[in-house]
């Protein structure tokens, strides 16, 4: 019961709307003509004061606005939720607040709010650092904007993060090891470095199959370019702390690494998900990813979730390991098998060692860099 401890206990909001859908994004995002925050503002204090009742006496480390695009959001609505936050759970002393932003000039402008409110990192969806690039994964900002934006963030907050996608169209590995230490020099100290996948029902899975989707580089060169990209980063003193993302030792998101290191999080917000373990046992919690169904399911019936499902504990020891597993620092193999009654099969853990793929010492194991390279491969041998 008391497992989700070595994590920690972090939240999770997601704003569902964005000022228009990128082609490539699976994410839960929607366009709307008119948004009434104050009736969001009541949802939102409402199911938090619910999953607080769940969770009372609890020590929260870390908040995440997450979406869609959190900077749509008013300064004011933020305050009022994180004034919210702070008066349901015991705060830590270091509590970590971040919010997504789009670097246009209009999210830009409401910084200075956002940092007022209490949010203290920023976490920006740059992308490219070429104009054609951006227009082609369909971004409303450009180069520009984006290299403004992040030097008004910078001034703002203690901590700021930026995502770039990587793999795109027509990219060479010469055009993307420029691209990236063009970014290390402007002084970030947190990358999320994503490659760019074509995911089911997206406008670029639509436009793929019409063959419309020209010039992505191939499986080896996209492969090239990960491993570029982690020599890149270690040189430059951001050094992979988890499959996508590096930073400079002090400046990973503790946010992500509660869900990586298998804490708890209460999730709040069409389409977001929630770990808790609550007196009966832990559990997967859903909400509605419709932001009416949401909105509607919270009035009326006093609560956003949508299904609670009991995990057992080998759910929650395969869980951990491909959770863990993605992190440099790996899993704690004591732990694992508590939480799965047995330990890792032991041949399949000798023949991953005699492959490069994975390093085990003392009670921890981890997967090297060659396998984070394959890394679903890697824990479909491990898991029963």
């Amino acid at each position: 019961m008391d497992d989700w401890r070595n994590g920690g206990f972090g939240l999770y909001l997601h704003w569902p709307f964005c000022a228009s859908k990128c082609p490539y994004c699976d994410f839960n995002s929607h366009v709307a003509a008119s948004i009434d925050q104050r009736r969001w503002q009541a949802a939102y204090l409402a199911e938090i004061a619910r999953v607080g009742a769940l969770t009372k006496g609890r020590v929260l480390s870390t908040v995440f606005f997450g979406g869609g695009t959190p900077s749509l959001m008013e300064p004011d609505l933020v305050a009022a939720i994180l004034d919210a936050v702070r008066r349901t759970w015991r705060i830590a002393n270091d509590l970590e607040v971040t919010l997504e932003a789009n670097p246009g000039s209009v999210e830009a402008g409401r910084f200075r709010g956002y940092a007022e409110a209490g949010v203290n990192r920023l976490s920006m969806g740059v992308q490219a650092l070429n104009d054609a690039d951006l227009a082609r994964l369909g971004r409303r900002h450009t180069a520009a904007e984006a290299r403004a934006a992040f030097d008004i963030a910078r001034a703002q907050f203690d901590r700021v993060s930026f995502d770039l996608i990587y793999a795109r169209q027509d990219q060479t590995p010469a055009a993307w090891a420029a691209e990236l230490r063009a970014a290390l020099a402007m002084t970030v100290d947190h990358f999320s470095l994503y490659q760019l996948t074509v995911e089911d029902g997206t406008a670029f899975a639509a436009r793929a199959a019409a063959g419309g989707l020209r010039g992505l580089p191939e499986d080896d060169t996209a492969a090239d370019m990960y491993l570029m990209t982690q020599d890149i980063c270690g040189e430059a003193g951001l050094p992979a702390y988890e499959v996508s993302n590096h930073a400079r030792p002090g400046a990973e998101s503790r946010h992500n690494l509660i869900y990586w290191r298998y804490g708890d999080y209460a999730g709040i917000g069409p389409g977001a998900h929630g770990r808790l373990t609550l007196p009966e046992g832990r559990f997967a919690i859903e909400t509605p990813k419709a932001p009416g169904d949401w909105l509607t399911r919270v009035e009326g019936e006093g609560t956003g979730e949508s299904a609670r499902a009991a995990l057992t504990c080998a759910d929650q020891a395969a869980e951990y390991l491909m959770m863990g597993l993605r992190l440099a620092e790996g899993i704690d193999t004591a732990r694992h098998e508590a939480l799965a009654g047995r330990a890792l099969p032991r041949q399949a853990v000798q023949q991953l060692q005699d492959l490069g793929m994975i390093e085990a010492k003392a009670d921890r194991l981890h997967a090297t860099s060659a396998g984070r390279a394959v890394l679903n491969a890697v824990i479909r041998e491990l898991l029963p």
